[in-house]
């Protein structure tokens, strides 16, 4: 078994550096807290290629611009599983995300797994392994780290690779290896990573059943909080929890005794925020909300919506099977209805290997540039 090394002392990342150079790929992992913050602690990255792993210690190390430096390298591959969280990391360490990606939660489906496959799942149904959860609670910013943690944080990349090596030969044997470079590009796209507090309300659940002044508050406030849970890096719920939100938009209390009476909140917010969260309910009451682009629930769809749907499933069922692959995993049923609502720029269909499947041959039979019919008693895709 490959002995892991772990790095923290400068020499030692010199040496691994010196490693990472003459690399072509590399799988790469971190563990991280974030129960306290607002954005995640760093607290370990392991690096791995089949013949040597590291676990690199951020905590005590201090300076990694040269590490970064190595990885950042565009004629390396960066191998994750379930990147976002890791590329998050890194863009708030550096400011830029490392190019190319590839990451083998999005390339499982297209070998037959489910969508969103976990790591732990992979590496059993790949590898015959059954992964420790031992340590999964584990608080990775304590140092010294038990031997044990160390290697379960290190079986994270060393089977990475593994399966990082299958999944390739298996693509290329399959001619799919340039289909998802589409997806993995997306990966490195700074906005996924950039949270922008006027946008915050979007992401809470249940707005769409307000109007009015409600949603205004709720609007109002959700940008409040995200603004203040960056600038002192506390998890925006520890300011208000979502379910506050509401009763706040629904109570629309004028003043700080009026707030001080709302159930829940923290003595803490009211006696350092209470005034300005009075000022700012009173001003949203007054303005217009933003309005919502969601629809609640949808409307009941006609015979001849519910026929078009039947037909673009038709086409999915003809190329999944064509390509051994689920049809659920291509396209679902709600895939299909945000693409005929022409409303959803964010629909899978519209990006990557699902685009290059499927997703070009369904526009284009909404255009009308192409049919369904029978060939040979078997349903074929003409074009007009």
């Amino acid at each position: 078994m490959t002995p892991i090394n772990y790095v923290n002392t400068p020499e030692q990342l010199n040496k691994l550096c010196a490693q990472i150079k003459i690399c072509t790929w590399l799988a790469l992992d971190t563990e991280f807290l974030r129960e306290k913050t607002y954005y995640p602690k760093f607290c370990l990255l392991q690096i791995a290629t089949p013949d040597w792993v590291a676990c690199v210690d951020p905590i005590v190390l201090p300076e990694l611009d040269m590490l970064f430096e190595a990885i950042y390298n565009p004629a390396i591959v960066k191998v994750f599983h379930s990147s976002r969280q890791d590329l998050e990391i890194f863009y708030q360490l550096t400011g830029k995300l490392p190019t190319p990606i590839f990451d083998t939660q999005i390339a499982a489906p297209l070998l037959g797994f489910q969508d969103n496959p976990g790591y732990a799942m992979l590496v059993s149904s790949l590898l015959n392994v059954n992964l420790t959860k031992a340590h999964t609670r584990a608080d990775w910013s304590k140092r010294p780290l038990s031997s044990a943690e160390i290697d379960y944080a290190a079986d994270d990349v060393i089977y990475l690779c593994q399966i990082y090596q299958m999944m390739t030969e298996k693509l290329t044997q399959l001619g799919r290896a340039d289909w998802l470079k589409q997806d993995f590009a997306e990966l490195s796209e700074p906005t996924h990573y950039q949270v922008n507090p006027e946008k915050a309300w979007l992401k809470i659940k249940g707005k769409n059943k307000l109007t009015g002044k409600q949603l205004s508050i709720i609007q109002t406030l959700a940008e409040w909080r995200e603004q203040h849970a960056q600038a002192e890096n506390r998890p925006k719920n520890w300011l208000l929890r979502d379910e506050l939100l509401f009763e706040l938009a629904k109570l629309q209390p004028e003043t700080v005794g009026e707030l001080a009476n709302i159930r829940g909140i923290n003595e803490r917010i009211v006696n350092r925020y209470g005034k300005e969260l009075c000022q700012l309910i009173t001003a949203a009451k007054n303005r217009a909300p933003i309005p919502l682009h969601e629809h609640g629930k949808a409307a009941k769809k006609t015979q001849q919506q519910e026929a078009i749907l039947d037909i673009l499933t038709a086409l999915v069922r003809i190329r999944a099977e064509e390509n051994s692959l689920n049809p659920s995993i291509l396209a679902s049923r709600k895939d299909l209805e945000a693409l005929l609502s022409d409303e959803d720029d964010e629909c899978p269909l519209l990006h990557g290997w699902r685009y290059t499947m499927a997703g070009r041959e369904l526009v284009g039979l909404l255009k009308g540039e192409l049919m369904l019919g029978i060939e040979s008693d078997r349903l074929a895709i003409i074009e007009k």
